[in-house]
């Protein structure tokens, strides 16, 4: 099967199959091969490797995939794309498609299945509206992947890579800076895509921590780290004494003051300027204050 990275063979294919892009599930079909080959290398895939693909589409960057994959795993949610894969990727035998939701479905299942239980790298071209819950799901399952490399909509890429004081920076920053190393790889203009999407998008690298680069109480610091960008203009001190919510337990302003005092924070500083060592830290201290 030819490759399907160019506007016309990819318009031929949807066009013989009567496929469109469905808004329900924020499909836009990459058209640029020196994009999706920047992806999986990015993405760093040998022969040694299972690669978990989330929303194969109609298969144009499985096709790269299964040439730098010993083996591929394809999550499509969208069954009216059965007969287009079948065709697309006639000619990849070490690639499996399940036809499922990736929010549903059971990652350990397919580590175990597909790669005898050792961790996976991901690639994707994500949808938009599912980004941040996709990535959640993915990076909350610890050890179960080594990278995920994705496509997001730019300004997501942005809020995750940002550090503390930036206008971008808040509780998805953290929560994915928490599980992984992420960095920007690719900017991907709108004509790279059909159809074309009113925003710019970017290719993330996530090199996947073993173990999270601070020491924290997961639940609780989390819980902080919400209840301080929930409310932006507000202080740490106002935020916390009012939004806090962790295991029945709820917090004063004296308690936040005293203890940002002791790790040497003014008591009118705001979330945005605390970077993940400090939250991880004023956890900690808080934690300890209740005992």
């Amino acid at each position: 099967m030819e490759k399907l990275t160019t506007p016309g063979v990819t318009r031929a294919v949807l066009a013989h199959y009567g496929i469109r892009a469905r808004k329900k599930y924020g499909q836009n079909f990459l058209t640029d091969g020196r994009i999706v080959r920047g992806i999986v290398e990015a993405a760093e895939i040998t022969k040694e490797d299972c690669v978990l693909e989330i929303g194969p589409g109609i298969g144009t960057m499985t096709q790269y995939l299964s040439e730098a994959a010993g083996r591929v795993v394809c999550v499509e949610i969208d069954e009216t794309l059965r007969p287009v894969l079948a065709q697309t990727l006639e000619d990849c035998d070490n690639v499996e498609v399940l036809w499922q939701d990736i929010l549903k479905t059971d990652l350990k299942e397919v580590s175990d299945r597909y790669n005898e239980g050792k961790p996976l790298k991901v690639v994707a071209n994500l949808p938009y509206y599912v980004t941040t819950p996709i990535l959640m799901r993915l990076l909350e399952d610890k050890g179960r992947f080594e990278s995920i490399t994705v496509m997001v909509q730019k300004e997501v890429a942005d809020r995750i890579c940002a550090g503390p004081g930036s206008k971008e920076y808040g509780a998805l920053s953290l929560a994915v800076q928490y599980y992984s190393s992420p960095e920007i790889v690719l900017k991907v203009p709108p004509a790279c895509f059909m159809p074309r999407p009113a925003v710019e998008s970017a290719v993330l690298h996530l090199r996947a921590y073993e173990k999270p680069p601070v020491e924290a109480d997961e639940e609780f610091m989390f819980a902080l780290i919400r209840a301080s960008f929930n409310q932006r203009r507000k202080t740490l001190a106002n935020g916390l004494s009012h939004g806090f919510r962790c295991r029945g337990r709820v917090l004063t302003r004296t308690e936040v003051e005293e203890a940002l005092t002791a790790l040497g924070l003014t008591a009118d500083v705001r979330g945005e300027k605390l970077s993940l060592d400090q939250f991880a830290a004023l956890s900690r201290q808080l934690e300890n204050s209740d005992l």
